[in-house]
C-alpha cells in the first residue's frame, strides 16, 4: 500500500466536480487538494539498533531479510486510521521501527522472538497493514529498539482437508490470496472485510474481524478451527477438534490477542465450496428504526442472507448522492442491501424466505442494482476518506455493537456525543450510521464522521472520540464490534472487562511473553 493513504495508487480518483461544490456547501472548504509529499522526504526517528542485535537476527532469516531502510521503514510505521494518516502526513520526524524482519516460517518466528526477549528488543507484529485503532504503532515503551515482524514470507496453503471443509493458511496470506489458494480447490474462505484487498490470514485471528458476509459465514473467530503461536516462552498450538469440553478452550484467549501475547504463524479454517449462484436484492425503508426491526425480524427467524445491511437516512442519502441521485424522492428513507449465496434450491427458497419477512415488515422492493452497485464499490470506501482528507474534511469511522433492544437508543447517544463534541469545536459534524453485522440478539452500528478539518485535527477527533467511546460504555455498547482494541480503545477496556479481568490477562502475558516485548501500548491498559 501507499505510505500516506489507503491502498494503491491505481485506487485514488478525484472527486467530481459536483460533490467537491457539495462538500463546500456543507464544510466551507475550497475544494483544492493539499500537496502531497514524496516519501523520500518523510524524515524518521533515527534507527537504534545495533550492529550486534542486528547481525542476531540476521543469523536467523537471512541479512537480505532484515531491513532499516527508509521505505520499508516508513511504510511500517503504524496502521491506516485517519490518526495514523494525519501523523505520517504532519512535519515532524515520524516515529517508525528501527528495523523491519521478515522472516520465512513459524520456527524463525519463534527464534527472533527468543533473540528479541533475551535483548530487550520490542516487536511488533505486521500481517496487512490495515489497523485502524493504532495497532501497529511502533510503541517502544521502556524499550531502546522497537522492530516490525512482517509476516508477508508466511503465504502459503499448508494442509487441506476437504471432507472436514478446513483449510489450514500461512498467517500472511491475504484475503485475495487465500481466496486464490482456496480457488484452485472449488473452495471460498468467504470472509470478506472491508480491508479484505490487503489484510492477513493472521490478522484477521488476532482482531476477531468480522466479514461483510458475516450473516452467512460468520465472524473470523467463528471460522478458527486451530491456531498455531510463537510466544517467547515457545510455541502454543490450540484447537485439536470442533468442539471440546477439556476446560476453557484457549483459542479464545488468543484469538484477538492482537500480537500482545504471541504471533499466529497458521490458521486452521473452516471453508465452503464456491457458491453456485449469487442473488441480490436491496430494499427501502421509511425509517431506521422500521428497517432495524425488519433485519431483526429475518435474522431471528432464522432466515438470515449471507450479507445483510442496513444504511441510516444520511448515509443512505449521502451515498445516493456519490451515485449522482442527488435530490427528490431518491434520497429518502434508509437502503437495505441483500445478497444470499449457495446453491440454486438454497438461493431461491432463502431470497423468498427473507423477501417475505423485509416486504410485510415495511419494505420497498427496489430490485437488485443497489446491492449490485454496492457490492462492486465495497472496499472503497477508504480511498474516499483519504480524497476527502486531501480537500480538507475531517473523516474517520468507529463501530460498537449491542442487543436488539438497546440499539435505538445506543445509535441516538453515540450520535449526540460525537455531534455536540464536534459542534462544541465550531465545525459542526455530519454523522452517519449503518448495521453491518446482525446476530440474534444485536447487531453492530458503525459511524462515519465527517467534520471540517481544523489546524490540529489530531486534537479534534481525539475530543469526539472520548465522547463517543464514553457514551458507548455508558449506552451499554461495546468499545469495538470488529476493529479490535489496539492503542486507540485500551483505555475503555476495564470498563468492558473489568479490573480483575485485565489483571488475568496480565497474568496470561506474564507467562508467555515475561519480558514484555509484544506489542507494547496495544490491548492491555
Amino acid at each position: 500500500m501507499v505510505w500516506d493513504a489507503w491502498g494503491i495508487p491505481a485506487g485514488h480518483k478525484p472527486l467530481s466536480a459536483q460533490i467537491r461544490g457539495l462538500l463546500g456547501q456543507v464544510f466551507g472548504v475550497s475544494g483544492e487538494p493539499v500537496a502531497r509529499r514524496d516519501e523520500g522526504d518523510v524524515p524518521l526517528r533515527e534507527p537504534a539498533l545495533s550492529s550486534d542485535r542486528r547481525a542476531g537476527l540476521a543469523a536467523i532469516v537471512g541479512a537480505d531479510h532484515v531491513s532499516t531502510e527508509h521505505r520499508d521503514r516508513l511504510r511500517h510505521a503504524g496502521g491506516k486510521s485517519t490518526l495514523d494518516l494525519l501523523r505520517r502526513r504532519g512535519d515532524g520526524p515520524q516515529d517508525a521501527p528501527d528495523a523491519v524482519v521478515f522472516p520465512a516460517d513459524h520456527d524463525q518466528v519463534l527464534a527472533v522472538l527468543a533473540h528479541c526477549s533475551g535483548h530487550g528488543i520490542a516487536v511488533v507484529p505486521f500481517g496487512g497493514g490495515t489497523s485502524v485503532v493504532g495497532g501497529l504503532d511502533p510503541v517502544r515503551g521502556r524499550f531502546e529498539t522497537v522492530i516490525a515482524l512482517d509476516l508477508r514470507r508466511l503465504d502459503s496453503l499448508i494442509a487441506l482437508d476437504p471432507v472436514s471443509g478446513t483449510a489450514t493458511l500461512g498467517a500472511g496470506v491475504t484475503g485475495p490470496r487465500a481466496e486464490q489458494l482456496l480457488g484452485t480447490h472449488g473452495l471460498s474462505l468467504g470472509h470478506f472485510p472491508q480491508s479484505f484487498e490487503f489484510a492477513s490470514i493472521g490478522g484477521f485471528a488476532a482482531t476477531r474481524s468480522s466479514g461483510q458476509a458475516s450473516a452467512g459465514y460468520g465472524r473470523f473467530d467463528d471460522m478458527v478451527q486451530h491456531l498455531c503461536l510463537a510466544t517467547p516462552g515457545g510455541t502454543v498450538e490450540l484447537g485439536r477438534a470442533p468442539a471440546s469440553a477439556a476446560g476453557p478452550d484457549l483459542r479464545e484467549l488468543f484469538v484477538g490477542s492482537e500480537g500482545t501475547l504471541g504471533v499466529i504463524t497458521e490458521v486452521t479454517v473452516r471453508v465452503h465450496p464456491i457458491p453456485e449462484t449469487v442473488a441480490y436484492q436491496a430494499w427501502s425503508f421509511p425509517d431506521f428504526d422500521t428497517g432495524a426491526a425488519a433485519l431483526r425480524t429475518v435474522v431471528q427467524t432464522g432466515a438470515a442472507p449471507t450479507v445483510l445491511r442496513l444504511s441510516d437516512e444520511v448515509e443512505t442519502a449521502l451515498n445516493l448522492a456519490r451515485a449522482g441521485s442527488i435530490g427528490g424522492d431518491a434520497v429518502s428513507g434508509c437502503l437495505a442491501v441483500t445478497t444470499v449465496e449457495g446453491t440454486r434450491a438454497h438461493v431461491a427458497a432463502r431470497c423468498a424466505e427473507a423477501a417475505a419477512l423485509l416486504r410485510a415488515a415495511g419494505g420497498t422492493d427496489l430490485g437488485e442494482a443497489p446491492a449490485r452497485e454496492w457490492e462492486h464499490g465495497r472496499f472503497a470506501a477508504p480511498y474516499l476518506r483519504d480524497a476527502l482528507l486531501d480537500l480538507g474534511v475531517l473523516c474517520e469511522t468507529l463501530e460498537t455493537a449491542t442487543s436488539w433492544g438497546n440499539l435505538a437508543a445506543l445509535k441516538e447517544q453515540v450520535t449526540t456525543a460525537l455531534t455536540e463534541a464536534l459542534t462544541a469545536q465550531q465545525t459542526p459534524p455530519v454523522v452517519m450510521c449503518h448495521i453491518s453485522h446482525t446476530y440474534p440478539t444485536g447487531a453492530s452500528l458503525y459511524f462515519t464522521v465527517l467534520a471540517k478539518m481544523l489546524d490540529d485535527p489530531i486534537a479534534q477527533w481525539l475530543s469526539a472520540k472520548t465522547a463517543a467511546g464514553d457514551a458507548i460504555m455508558a449506552a451499554g455498547g461495546t468499545i469495538t464490534h470488529h476493529h479490535a482494541v489496539g492503542a486507540d480503545h485500551r483505555d475503555w477496556l476495564p470498563d468492558e472487562i473489568g479490573n480483575l479481568g485485565v489483571r488475568v490477562l496480565r497474568a496470561v502475558k506474564q507467562e508467555v511473553d515475561p519480558a514484555g516485548i509484544l506489542n507494547p501500548g496495544k490491548l492491555l491498559p
